[in-house]
Parts: structure tokens; C-alpha cells; sequence
């Protein structure tokens, strides 16, 4: 149980951390993104607003002022950093003219290639390869942009790649962390739970004693008094109270896998076969049928008592809260490399059972496991622990034709 919660922990945390690195990652990424589009579409804008050049600087003189209005700042040193080139097509989208002289890695015919498949693609604006392009009209025609834009792109790859590392190695360095100090953070829950433990172990020890005691003592007054309604009932509640503290033992050892005998193989065919038998008379007495359906000669390692209590316990619970003239099913059959143990039987009309809790100590969820019904809903989390101590998984579901089916799987 600890371990699991350690590792749900770790899981969790994980999960957590790599959910905020994802989200931190993916908005750096598109703000970083929108910022090279906004800045390549501005210089584009300013291209197509004055056709197809910069406009003058203040040290070519002084600007036009309709510029100063409509555009924003422009740095001196841009019109000598920027690599792009246009071309211009008539309304048919043949070439009128090309204009590569700001770029040395394009020639015209490249050039006119690009503005061609742009033209194709019929979209104003855009990317193609590593050039922004930006369809503008001018005069009857229209002149495409394009502007080169390999070197912010590589950088945004490159800051990209960097936060993808940098995340890894954070998450990697954090599960180290968590595996080292997951342990110092269950521990004071694992000493209670220890504690706990312990004291269902060693109360129930306590409680033997007196219980016998009683039980002892009113057999000897049935003997000198003779039977009575007074005696019955002590009996009757001293046996129920024995049998509780029994499964708390048997329940808190089972956790601490110290019931298990040795595990040797065991033929579990014969074990469940044996096992069932009286339950059928059992189920027929109470007008309700139990079938058994055992695939033969299936064996399994493990503790044979233990597998027997389980089988006693599914059966049990199938038998005793099934609606009277229902079908009991009991299932055992070896699926690929698992031995699958499973008990079905209708529940109670309106019964509303939580599977998840099924497996969870004095649940008794049906209403029909009320206190008229013999047990205290710890037969199923016994059952539980016996799987888990055979490193199997129980599982409970419930259909739409109100069927419960409980499951338990082993390795082969």
C-alpha cells in the first residue's frame, strides 16, 4: 500500500511538472512565433506601402510626412539587413518584372518559381520555405513579397531545442529528486499505517483471550440452566465478535504478507471445483443456482489455504447477496499467460454499488447488505489482499443488466 502511494506520488508530481513545463514551453513558443510573423509582416507592409522599397532614411533626408504618419520607427541599419525580393504579376499571373537585388541567394528564375506557387495557392500571405511572402496589389496586377526570414526561424528552432532540453533534463533532475526524497515524504504516513497495523493485530490478540472466556462460560450456564433466549443471544454476538476480530488478523497479515504459507504449485482447477461444491447446495437452499464453469487441469504457485479462502469469499459474496431465482456464475480459465478467477451475479434491483469501493473495509453499499446480512464488508478487502500478496489484480464491474462480476487474475 505504501509503495503505491509513493508511486502514485511520484506520478503525480510528474505529471504535474511535465503539464506546467508543456504549458510554459508552448507559450514562450507561440509568443515567440507570433513576434517573428508580426515583425516580418510590419517590414512586408512597409515594402508594399512604398512599392517594393524602404523608404528614405533621415540620412538620405528628410521623410515624406504621410510616411511619418501611417508607419512606425524604422531602424537605419534595416534596409541594409534585410534580404528579400518581389515580383510582380499581371492579373493573369504572368511575370511583368523581378527584383532580386537585395538578395544574393535567389535568382530570378527561383524567384519567379516562388511567386508562381504562391499565385497557385491563391493565399495572400504566408510562408513558403523559410521566406514570408505577401501578395499586394499594384496597379492591375499584383506584386508578391518575399522576405527571408532562415535566420529568425533557425533562431526560434534553436530556442525551441534549447527549452525542450533544458525541460528534460529539469524533469529528469526532479524524478531523481522525487525518488530520493518520495520516501522521507510517506514516511511518517507509513509508521501510522504501521502503527495501525500493529494495533489491529495486537487487539485482536487481546480480544481472543476474553472471547473465549465468555463463549467458555456460557456454554457452562447452557448446562446448568439449560437454553434460553439470553444465552442464545450471547452466543450468538460473541461468535460474531470472534469472527470479526478473526478477519481484522487475518485482514492486517494478509497487508503485511506474513499469512502466506509456502508457495508451492497447487493444481487450482480442484481447488475452486472442491471449494464450490457446498456453496451449490448452499445456493439452492436459498432458491438461487450457482454454475460452475472450470477449465481443467490449471495450476498455479501460491498458497493453497489462501486461495481457497478467496474462492470461499467470492462465492460467498455472490451467494449471499444475489436476488433470490438468480444464476450464480463461477468462472476459472487461463487467458493467454493469466489464470482468471471470476464470480458474477446479479444484484439487487435499485442497488447502487460503487465499484471503486467494493474492495474498501466495511463497505456495504447494496441495500440489501443491511445489518440482517450476516458480515461486516470485510470479506472482499480480505479477498484483495489475498490477490495482492500473489501479485494478481482483483477487478469489480457491473454491466448495464445490473451483473456484478468480480475478477481475479493471476500470472500463469
Amino acid at each position: 500500500m505504501i509503495k503505491k502511494l509513493r508511486r502514485k506520488l511520484i506520478i503525480a508530481a510528474m505529471a504535474s511538472l511535465l503539464v506546467v513545463l508543456f504549458v510554459i514551453m508552448t507559450a514562450v513558443s507561440v509568443l515567440n512565433y507570433q513576434k517573428l510573423v508580426g515583425d516580418a509582416d510590419s517590414t512586408l507592409h512597409l515594402l508594399a506601402a512604398n512599392g517594393g522599397f524602404f523608404p528614405k532614411t533621415d540620412r538620405d533626408g528628410p521623410r515624406p510626412e504621410p510616411f511619418l504618419m501611417e508607419h512606425p520607427p524604422m531602424s537605419p541599419e534595416m534596409p541594409y539587413e534585410t534580404r528579400y525580393f518581389f515580383v510582380i504579376l499581371d492579373g493573369a499571373g504572368a511575370v511583368e518584372s523581378v527584383n532580386t537585388g537585395k538578395i544574393a541567394a535567389v535568382d530570378s528564375t527561383t524567384a519567379i518559381q516562388y511567386a508562381q506557387q504562391v499565385w497557385q495557392r491563391g493565399n495572400s500571405q504566408g510562408f513558403l520555405e523559410d521566406y514570408r511572402f505577401l501578395v499586394h496589389p499594384s496597379g492591375e496586377g499584383n506584386m508578391v513579397l518575399f522576405l527571408d526570414c532562415s535566420r529568425s526561424l533557425d533562431s526560434f528552432r534553436s530556442l525551441l531545442l534549447i527549452c525542450i532540453g533544458v525541460s528534460a533534463a529539469g524533469a529528469l533532475l526532479v524524478l531523481l529528486l522525487l525518488l530520493v526524497l518520495s520516501g522521507r515524504m510517506v514516511q511518517p504516513f507509513l509508521e501510522n499505517y504501521e502503527k495501525q497495523k500493529r494495533f489491529i493485530t495486537d487487539a485482536g490478540h487481546e480480544l481472543k483471550t476474553p472471547l473465549t472466556i465468555i463463549q467458555a462460560d456460557t456454554e457452562i450456564l447452557e448446562l446448568d440452566w439449560g437454553e434460553n433466549e439470553w444465552l442464545r443471544d450471547i452466543q450468538t454476538q460473541t461468535k460474531r465478535l470472534s469472527d470479526l476480530t478473526h478477519d481484522l488478523i487475518l485482514l492486517a497479515r494478509m497487508e503485511e504478507q506474513q499469512a502466506l504459507q509456502q508457495q508451492v504449485e497447487f493444481p487450482l482447477s480442484d481447488v475452486v471445483e472442491e471449494t464450490a461444491v457446498p456453496f451449490q447446495a448452499v445456493a439452492q437452499t436459498r432458491e438461487k443456482t450457482l454454475e460452475v464453469h472450470i477449465q481443467p487441469m490449471l495450476s498455479m504457485v501460491g498458497d493453497e489455504n489462501a486461495l481457497r479462502k478467496l474462492v470461499s469469499i467470492l462465492l460467498d459474496n455472490g451467494v449471499k447477496y444475489a436476488p433470490a431465482g438468480s444464476v450464480i456464475a463461477c468462472t476459472l480459465e487461463k487467458r493467454r499467460n493469466v489464470l482468471c478467477l471470476s464470480v458474477s451475479n446479479p444484484v439487487a434491483e435499485g442497488a447502487e454499488l460503487q465499484t471503486g469501493q467494493l474492495f474498501d473495509r466495511f463497505y456495504r453499499g447494496d441495500p440489501s447488505r443491511s445489518t440482517r446480512t450476516e458480515g461486516y464488508g470485510l470479506g472482499l478487502s480480505i479477498a484483495a489482499a489475498i490477490v495482492n500478496a500473489h501479485r494478481g489484480k482483483l477487478t469489480a464491474d457491473k454491466d448495464e443488466g445490473q451483473t456484478l462480476r468480480i475478477t481475479a487474475c493471476f500470472p500463469a
